[in-house]
């Protein structure tokens, strides 16, 4: 009988507890409640704010989590306190969670830097053609830990964000044109004022290419087997791999048809008789 009643004091001690606990529970329950549906309104609110904006979408959806993850840990640290649990040990103790986090995922640290760099610095887009660590291919994803790339030969191309914000970044996307520079070779025995003419000719004939800044056609090299033009000129982006393979074929042809050599590389290997080559010393030794 006396443990029933030990027994039964403790669990009247508990259901008293419970009560006087409970509007705390109730309370931090509507808290977490109300703080949710709060953060869903900011989050929604933000989103039609970059649609409004049209902001680059890497970036739109980096600060939409951003904010959202912010706003549910302030959220949980009230809900704690509001447990009764006190807000400066549990700070503490996070804090420690987050170092000891952050010393083993130092390399994803990195990359989640770099993916913040290059997401507020822009420095390319999705669709740029850029060149970096040995490779360019055209961006076709921006996240925060790694940019993808497909290149030339439709192969996916993984770089992490914390390499490549530390590393030289062309892109060739970035302006609206592109300079153009091609070497046509001819003969030392052709003329080169007719061979001038002819690829100024070409050049002055394509639309595609832009009359401003104006073309360049000059003698750039006097080479080992050839005198070689540079061929410069500017063309938009669009058009700019268009022209340039149709002016390197085009090129070749109309200096064809124009009488001009367009010379390569050769060796020119001699043959000698050694059995004359030996009396022919035999000869001039006798003679000395």
């Amino acid at each position: 009988m006396d443990k029933l009643n030990n027994y039964g004091e403790i669990a009247k001690e508990y259901a008293n507890k419970f009560i006087d606990y409970l509007p705390t529970l109730i309370g931090a329950i509507v808290l977490l409640l109300v703080g949710l549906w709060v953060i869903k309104l900011i989050v929604k609110y933000l989103k039609k704010l970059f649609d409004k904006k049209d902001y680059d979408p890497t970036l739109e959806k980096f600060t939409v989590n951003a904010a959202s993850w912010g706003l549910k840990i302030i959220l949980f640290v009230l809900v704690i306190t509001q447990l009764g649990v006190e807000s400066a040990s549990l700070v503490a103790a996070i804090g420690a969670a987050g170092l000891a986090i952050g010393l083993a995922l130092q390399g994803s640290l990195s990359n989640l830097a770099g993916g913040v760099l290059i997401i507020v610095l822009k420095p390319f887009k999705v669709g740029d053609w850029i060149e970096a660590q040995g490779v360019s291919g055209s961006v076709v994803e921006i996240s925060l830990f790694y940019t993808k790339l497909d290149t030339f030969g439709n192969q996916r191309v993984v770089i992490p964000n914390g390499e490549l914000s530390n590393d030289n970044i062309t892109n060739y996307s970035f302006n609206k044109t592109r300079k153009e520079n091609l070497s046509f070779g001819i003969s030392y025995d052709d003329d080169i004022k007719k061979a001038k003419e002819v690829l100024t000719n070409m050049v002055m004939e394509q639309e595609k290419i832009l009359k401003d800044p104006a073309p360049q056609i000059i003698v750039s090299e006097l080479g080992d087997s050839s005198v070689n033009f540079s061929v410069r000129y500017f063309a938009e982006l669009p058009d700019f791999w268009d022209l340039h393979w149709y002016m390197i074929e085009e090129g070749k042809i109309r200096l064809e048809e124009a009488g001009m050599t367009i010379p390569y590389p050769q060796r020119d290997v001699y043959l000698y008789d050694q059995t004359k080559m030996r009396g022919t010393e035999r000869e001039k030794r006798s003679a000395e």
